[in-house]
């Protein structure tokens, strides 16, 4: 096996109870390194018991979790040792300085003194704090606390970084900068990225595991995912014409399901829907043209991750799965 198309993070059968409760059930997954993937689900859909299954802090009910080849269970400490975690809640010290929480961190994980140094030199760096090192952790800013939950996390140089919603409840510069920051990060490890916000994920990873009550319901590219689960076709038109007959127009079409528009000054954009399979591109404008209107602009449109995201987690979607 070639050192980049390692398994990082293998996950087989995996299932977590809470007494009676079933948090996850059954998780099959694989991340690569170097990969930079996402876990996206609804707050309660299992993702942070997925993550602390994965680092080591509870065990699963059933199933296999290995870390790098190592098992969580049975080779704990040489499975922890190759990950790097941030919890949603970050462990910070609010008394300690910046300095002194991750060189305590170093010391808890076995680092010596000089590799310690030479590593906060480099992580602070990477995060950009190196200005904040003699600051009381309790006196920074959340998107400052994120960034030393960070680089305590990359610390030791792991080979698995695991972030459990890194972005929540900072403000929206912070959040920027903080994706940014996810994102450099990601070129040196292989990355497991859970969140609840849709656009991170499209902003940040290159693959998405979609989780909903405890189930993986899709695994792919976000690309992939909406070309692979859309029902529908949707194009999108710039059409110089009077509005009320062209959507009537449009409305009247076989295998239209839904016409919108938008006024843009000189002329309207529409955006149709359509039964799969309707190739809609191929003779929507001759049609048009037909009219005597003008065509200003015609595209197909890709699918957001939001509808992909509430047509897996839809009650109808979970029945056709059934």
């Amino acid at each position: 096996m070639s050192n980049e198309s390692q398994t990082m993070i293998e996950v087989e059968g995996l299932t977590k109870l809470y007494g009676d409760f079933i948090a996850v059930t059954n998780l099959n997954f694989s991340v690569k390194r170097g990969e930079i993937v996402g876990l996206l689900g609804p707050n309660g859909s299992g993702k942070t018991t997925t993550m602390r299954i994965l680092t080591g802090y509870m065990p699963p009910s059933e199933g296999i979790v290995k870390i790098a080849g190592y098992d969580v269970l049975s080779h704990s400490l040489s499975a922890r040792a190759k990950i790097g975690y941030l919890p949603e809640t970050v462990p910070l010290y609010q008394d300690m300085e910046v300095e002194e929480y991750l060189s305590f961190m170093g010391a808890m994980r076995g680092m010596n003194n000089n590799k310690i140094k030479n590593r906060i030199d480099e992580v602070v760096d990477q995060v950009s704090i190196g200005h904040y090192l003699d600051t009381h952790i309790g006196k920074l800013s959340k998107g400052y606390k994120q960034r030393v939950g960070l680089a305590q996390a990359i610390l030791h140089e792991p080979d698995v970084l695991i972030l459990d919603e890194p972005t929540i409840g900072i403000d929206p510069i912070q959040v920027v900068e903080t994706r940014q920051l996810i994102k450099e990060i990601g070129k040196d490890h292989t990355l497991l990225l859970s969140t609840h916000i849709l656009p991170e994920v499209s902003a940040l990873c290159e693959r998405v595991l979609i989780i909903h009550e405890g189930n993986l319901v899709a695994e792919d590219t976000p690309e992939n995912l909406g070309e692979k689960l859309r029902g529908s076709e949707k194009v999108q038109v710039d059409i110089d014409g009077p509005i009320a007959d062209v959507t009537s127009f449009l409305r009247s079409l076989d295998g239209i399901t839904g016409v919108r528009q938008t006024e843009m000054g000189e002329f309207v954009r529409y955006v149709i829907d359509a039964r799969s399979g309707t190739s809609l591109l191929e003779s929507l404008a001759s049609m048009i043209l037909q009219q005597g209107w003008k065509l200003l602009g015609l595209s197909s449109v890709s699918m957001s991750l939001e509808e992909i995201f509430l047509q897996l987690t839809s009650s109808d979607f979970e029945e056709e799965r059934e």
